[in-house]
């Protein structure tokens, strides 16, 4: 499971002020316990979201357990400062998404998204999969498992796991470290292509006295296509969706520096406004803005394509001034009909973002869903069958 963690980037440019709305840390309105992406969480442990200087205004909860989604009840106080879960504790072995929206006494808003996982019991391991079950998705979707502990036997655990498609596609896994297996095809999935997990896991050896729970099927299905190709030279990004014309859009991209990794990604989760806080990757205290519309993560480390407000309206299809993310004309709040609000309407969980012409190397194929980057014969010489 690719885990979400505050975004890391932002455009500001060389030779002026960052002008930020409200800088105040997001961290400070919204406190969510268990925090972002703690692992091994006690059913029984405390679960809660608070925003003590501010006013919460919704709170959405999702369990994933056994293949299975469920929302997870709630309420928020009287007072607007807490939200607590109805009684009945956690589920073991589960996964929990936390998405929070609340406002300070200026007005101004501010989200959270956070992942944890509950405790599982030492002799078991679970795999957490990307994508969610029974979902649509891009034609550059990568399944992706990460597991609850190191695997060392990964020829069995890597052959209980059965990826299959209608129409039938030769598909292949990669191992990166001992703890993610990912599949994929040797092209992109053809627009309608129903992709089918089977996960025979339960009781298989996945390390010296530790075996695997899951035994079920799953599936999603490849909507249309959408491929982006962004020209970090030329300060543009050309979209070809269904081979409809292409249409071309102006875009700002990583300056000097802070240059935009080359090479395909994928979009791997969508918020309609994030925080981006530059102490996340190294920026330090160069930037904190609560509400950044319309953003798609492209790599775990924390690469966006997402709108802007901020920057002005002339560095857009003439300069590279951000930290590394992909820059489009916004407005604040986010405006359905500005580019990034189109763009943002019409893409999906795994479509392919390709970058072309950057001066950076390309992005890790362990960066995100950057397995596209490696040849076929480079993914199936990381298979542990052979």
């Amino acid at each position: 499971m690719i885990l979400a963690a505050l975004a890391g980037c932002t455009v500001v440019a060389p030779k002026t002020r960052l002008m930020v709305d409200d800088a105040r840390p997001t961290s400070e309105l919204i406190r969510i316990t268990p925090r972002d992406r703690a692992g091994n969480v006690p059913a029984a442990g405390r679960f809660e979201v608070r925003s003590p200087e501010g006013t919460l205004e919704r709170v959405t909860v999702a369990e994933f357990q056994d293949g299975a989604r469920r929302t997870v009840p709630g309420r928020i106080s009287g007072d607007g400062h807490s939200w607590r879960p109805a009684p009945g504790g956690l589920g073991l072995a589960a996964r929990y998404t936390v998405d929070v929206v609340a406002r300070d006494a200026s007005g101004h808003r501010a989200v959270r998204h956070s992942v944890f996982t509950t405790y599982v019991p030492e002799h078991r391991f679970l795999g957490y999969f990307t994508p969610e079950p029974y979902t649509t998705v891009g034609t550059g979707m990568i399944v992706s498992f990460a597991f609850s502990r190191p695997i060392t036997d990964r020829a069995a655990v890597e052959r209980a796991i059965r990826v299959t498609s209608r129409p039938p596609v030769e598909i292949a896994a990669h191992w990166f470290g001992s703890s993610r297996l990912d599949f994929r095809p040797r092209e992109y999935w053809k627009p309608g292509t129903d992709v089918t997990l089977d996960l025979r896991l339960r009781d298989v050896r996945g390390a010296q006295g530790v075996y695997g729970s899951q035994w079920k099927t799953v599936g999603f299905r490849v909507g249309r296509s959408q491929v982006s190709t962004v020209d970090a030279a030329a300060h543009t990004m050309t979209v070809v969706r269904d081979g409809r014309p292409p249409e071309t859009v102006p875009v700002t991209a990583g300056g000097p520096g802070s240059d935009t990794y080359n090479g395909r990604m994928v979009i791997t989760e969508k918020s309609p406004v994030t925080r981006m806080n530059g102490d996340t990757v190294g920026f330090g205290g160069e930037y904190d803005i609560s509400d950044v519309p319309h953003a798609m993560r492209l790599t775990a480390s924390g690469t966006f394509l997402h709108g802007n407000y901020w920057a002005d309206p002339s560095v857009f299809g003439a300069q590279n001034v951000s930290h590394g993310c992909i820059g489009l004309p916004d407005s604040q709040g986010g405006d359905p009909s500005s580019p990034a609000g189109r763009f943002y309407d019409t893409s999906l969980i795994g479509d392919v973002v390709e970058v072309v012409r950057s001066p950076e190397r390309v992005v890790a194929p362990d960066n995100g869903l950057g397995g596209w980057n490696l040849s076929w014969d480079q993914w199936r010489a990381g298979s542990a069958l052979g």
